[in-house]
């Protein structure tokens, strides 16, 4: 449990400033409440004496007044600046989750579901504020209120102080117990939430898959066993925590009739006075709220280290692919040429053998065309190249250069990637040519998109450049997502442009207007493209062929047609298909 809540130690420490003056605040907030018995039992006492007047009473009420006032003024700053704390601790700590997150390899995000890391950066970062804020500020005033209220009471009548105290070892054995059944089953629901976000999350992002299935019953049914499940483990926690706070609050009405019963017998026999007994009683009354407080701060301190140690689980992750092995010469600037060569490159997948002993040179301002069946590893070896997976050292360099030798930033920079799978944000059309390009102008977008044949579309929309694409770009075609990630790696200007199939989603005639105006861009920079199709490749300088991981054929076009191997196969077999098609 503590282990849990280490992480959270250098962000208590940045604010301890504030803490120290929240600290100040409790002590003066129940230093001021903790009187207010002590008037009363002086005006009791003059009462029962018959030596109150008009003057004491103002007096005493005035004095009860202040106090209030005087309580609410540091009940206000202790919680201004306590749950300030917890809020901006909540605010740090989000952003550092995130940019962890960032910083996090693309195996990550392999092996972790997205809503599961949803559901860990706000449902149990939630927790944690909970746990940072009134858990510690009602931890502090039950506390600071109980021990000053323990010396009166024992200046008072320490006989009756031991009474009321005594059901304090049962409630101890009862709040340990039920805070580690809170704290195990808080996790199994955290985790069971998890799920739930999980399963929303594929649901709404694969919305046209479940349609088009017509799997839209089948879903809501998975979904209605998931959370179901949710209330099947929320419902004895839920019993568990109801129990808690009866059974700490019978245990202090226990603790009331005791002191009732013996203290009125103390008054009878003149051990004490009856403004003490009055006092006495006020002081076990006023413990009520703090008892009570107590079962619910436990309740959040549980649920709270249970989220801390999911949060961890994330921020204790370590990125795989790092600047470990930067060259000196290379942290400052970086120059790159774009010359790239895969030296007997293996690669492989859990143990799974992806690559096998890949040898390719490609000269800066050259273009290779890779060409192969699914599965042969194309999109593998173009993901090398920004170290979006990492190969062995020495087998990749770039400018003579291992590649790891290169900070990833720089590399990046220096790279233009279309991947496979599209992605657009959620964003205008503009900013998501843009993105990664810090103040590109109107014009340089213009121009990029005028490359990549988007231009006219975007033109088209009713707000232009500044149209709204939706999630994942769910409101352009395919093609013309494809085109906008395409002006997306252009506006880069990069030195190496690399396209895994970025032409799939477009006809034959828009591939070849956007293959003529991608000549011109790829002019003097290091193309490397994947495609099916013979159309897109032809052109290339050199083209390989990779099939079950090995490069089987490289060399121009006419060159691998003369050989009648596969590729001569894949051009038959499309020229065929383009008979099919015309007849």
């Amino acid at each position: 449990m503590g282990k849990n809540l280490k992480p959270l130690w250098p962000y208590l420490n940045k604010y301890r400033v504030t803490l120290f003056w929240g600290a100040i605040t409790v002590l003066f907030n129940n230093g001021l409440w903790v009187l207010s018995p002590q008037v009363v039992r002086r005006a009791v006492d003059d009462l029962n004496r018959h030596g109150i007047t008009q003057q004491k009473i103002l007096l005493y009420s005035l004095l009860l007044v202040g106090l209030a006032l005087g309580k609410g003024v540091f009940q206000f700053l202790t919680r201004w600046l306590v749950i300030g704390v917890s809020r901006e601790i909540e605010y740090d700590l989000r952003n550092d989750i995130f940019r962890h997150l960032e910083s996090l390899s693309y195996s990550h995000y392999q092996k972790n579901r997205t809503g599961d890391i949803m559901a860990r950066a706000t449902n149990d970062l939630n927790a944690v504020r909970m746990l940072l804020g009134p858990a510690i500020m009602y931890t502090a005033n039950t506390l600071v209120f109980t021990a000053v209220a323990l010396v009166f009471m024992w200046r008072i009548s320490p006989k009756l102080t031991l009474y009321a105290f005594a059901p304090l070892p049962i409630a101890s054995i009862i709040v340990q117990y039920i805070g580690r059944k809170i704290h195990e089953r808080f996790e199994k629901i955290q985790a069971q939430f998890s799920d739930i976000s999980a399963r929303a999350q594929e649901n709404f992002s694969g919305a046209r898959v479940v349609r088009a299935y017509a799997q839209e019953e089948a879903e809501i049914s998975l979904f209605e066993k998931t959370n179901q499940e949710y209330v099947n483990r929320s419902l004895p926690l839920a019993r568990l925590t109801g129990m808690l706070w009866p059974t700490l609050e019978m245990l202090l009405g226990f603790a009331l009739v005791l002191v009732l019963w013996l203290g009125g017998r103390e008054v009878l026999m003149g051990r004490i006075s009856l403004g003490d007994f009055v006092a006495f009683n006020t002081y076990i009354v006023m413990l009520t709220w703090p008892i009570i407080a107590l079962g619910w701060v436990i309740n959040i301190f549980q649920r709270g280290t249970a989220s801390m140690g999911r949060i961890d689980e994330i921020l204790v992750a370590q990125p795989e692919i790092t600047d470990a092995g930067v060259a000196p010469d290379l942290k400052s600037a970086v120059t790159v040429r774009g010359d790239i060569e895969f030296r007997h490159l293996d690669f492989s997948y859990d143990s799974v053998p992806v690559l096998k002993d890949v040898n390719l040179k490609i000269p800066a301002g050259s273009s290779l065309a890779i060409v192969g069946p699914t599965g042969s590893g194309k999109t593998t070896l173009v993901s090398s190249l920004p170290r979006i997976y990492d190969t062995a050292p020495g087998s990749l360099l770039l400018d003579g250069r291992p590649i790891r030798e290169y900070p990833l930033e720089a590399l990046r920079q220096n790279i233009g990637f279309v991947p496979q799978e599209t992605f657009l944000f959620s964003d205008t059309v503009r900013e998501n040519i843009a993105f990664g390009v810090e103040g590109a102008t109107d014009e340089q977008v213009h121009r990029a998109a005028e490359a990549a044949n988007i231009a006219a579309d975007i033109e088209g929309f009713p707000e232009g450049y500044s149209t709204l694409v939706g999630e994942r770009g769910i409101t352009l075609s395919g093609g013309q997502k494809q085109r906008s990630a395409i002006a997306r790696a252009i506006i880069r200007d990069p030195r190496i442009l690399i396209l895994d199939d970025a032409l799939s989603s477009v006809d034959t005639y828009t591939e070849e207007k956007i293959l003529d105006h991608l000549r011109q861009v790829m002019h003097g920079r290091t193309t490397i493209f994947i495609s099916h199709r013979v159309s897109t490749v032809r052109n290339a300088d050199r083209i390989a062929v990779l099939h079950e991981g090995r490069v089987v054929e490289l060399g121009t076009h006419e060159e691998l047609l003369s050989r009648n191997g596969y590729y001569t196969d894949l051009y038959n077999k499309q020229l065929l298909e383009e008979e099919l098609a015309r007849v």
